[in-house]
């Protein structure tokens, strides 16, 4: 195994780019985390893991799709997990933004959904409820792609409905995430279209129409070139009447060091579950970047691309395993596990290869921890020579 990166923690806050780190949630060992089964957490782990995170002076972004939102961590606790994480956030003066989405809506519930101006309703129901309960925990809202949306909605002017509706009941600027299909395939034709040219066409109108009331925009597509047109489209919006424009979060867990060091014109900012996994690296980034070291912040991010890539490979909404495998590598959860099971979701050689290229980018920060855990997975799971 490999020394540790040279990591550092920042003196002051980070300035140049605005960075979340998408966490996921720890499940209690011993507990029944099986598929279909209400998600058991295991707080204290769940929240040390987060105030690591801000311990690096990044944001985090909490109950997204990386800690399982509609993959096994259900209602109850995802109504838990933002009120103790903004809790905690507070506790520490850092930043956090949470999903609201419309995942409340049994599964059932939504199968009976049909399209028209019933279901709109239900659904823009279900999103405000959400907005309030982030809001009154006191996290900056990040309103989350919906599934329920998906299938009721006819067309983009029903999307727009939808979102004029929840963006009305917003009392700060809010972050819009556009999760693509890799990630959540039930997702397909959001906006109202299956063309990115389109759904792009509308999702601007949609910001354009409420510019105010967006502090910015994740996307997660994985497709750098078409993140770097939107950016300069949102650059080229007029300022609002504070003098700012939407942000670019990007969510793209593949091209994150091109699209964070950016060009000429600007670039992107973060929010990214794979900071989740590397947050120590991406924070050591940020920190050359702030010093004017565009070269050394881009050269570090960039070290880490291959793990990012192997982490988030097809199919990609299983992600979420890798990255609690590395967690568990480096001590940050007693046992490689997540709720719903959804452990299961690779291969013993994709995690085994996840193990060598964490490695080689100095992110196994106890390298005697990791070499042993690793050892006994491999054991247990058959591999003896």
């Amino acid at each position: 195994m490999s020394a540790p990166g040279p990591w550092t923690t920042p003196s002051g806050p980070l300035t140049s780019r605005v960075a979340f780190a998408a966490a996921h949630v720890v499940p209690q060992i011993g507990a029944e985390n099986v598929p279909g089964a209400p998600a058991v957490v295991d707080w204290d782990s769940t929240l040390a893991y987060r105030h690591r995170i801000w311990e690096h002076g990044l944001g985090v972004a909490d109950a997204m799709d990386t800690a399982q939102r509609g993959m096994g961590l259900d209602w109850t606790a995802t109504q838990e997990l933002v009120r103790r994480s903004a809790a905690e956030a507070a506790s520490v003066n850092a930043r956090i933004a949470c999903g609201a989405g419309t995942d409340q809506l049994a599964p059932d519930v939504v199968a009976g959904l049909e399209p028209g101006d019933a279901g709109l309703a239900k659904v823009a129901d279900a999103y405000r409820e959400q907005v309030h309960l982030v809001q009154d925990a006191g996290a900056q809202v990040i309103v989350m792609a919906s599934r329920a949306l998906a299938k009721v909605a006819r067309g983009p002017e029903d999307y727009a409905r939808v979102y004029d509706a929840v963006l009305a009941d917003a009392e700060q600027p809010v972050i819009l995430h556009w999760l693509g299909t890799m990630f959540d395939p039930a997702l397909a034709g959001y906006w109202g279209s299956d063309s990115v040219d389109s759904a792009t066409a509308t999702f601007l109108d949609l910001v354009r129409a409420h510019q105010p009331r967006i502090d910015g925009v994740k996307v997660s597509l994985l497709d750098a070139a078409h993140e770097v047109g939107l950016r300069r489209s949102l650059e080229a919006l007029p300022p609002s009447d504070a003098g700012t424009r939407p942000r670019l979060y990007t969510g793209d867990d593949f091209n994150y060091p091109e699209l964070i060091a950016g060009d000429e014109q600007g670039h992107s900012d973060a929010l990214l579950g794979i900071f989740a996994a590397i947050y120590p690296a991406a924070s050591t980034a940020l920190q050359a970047f702030d010093a004017g070291d565009a070269a050394g912040g881009h050269k570090i991010l960039a070290s880490t691309e291959a793990l990012g890539r192997h982490i988030f490979a097809a199919p990609t909404y299983y992600y979420k395993t890798g990255i609690a495998f590395l967690a568990w590598l480096n001590g940050f959860q007693p046992g490689f596990s997540l709720v719903g099971g959804l452990h299961s979701g690779r291969s013993l050689r994709h995690l085994a290869e996840l193990a060598r290229l964490a490695d080689g980018c100095g992110m196994l920060l106890d390298p005697p921890l990791a070499a042993a855990r690793l050892r006994a997975f491999l054991t247990t799971n058959g591999f003896t020579s």
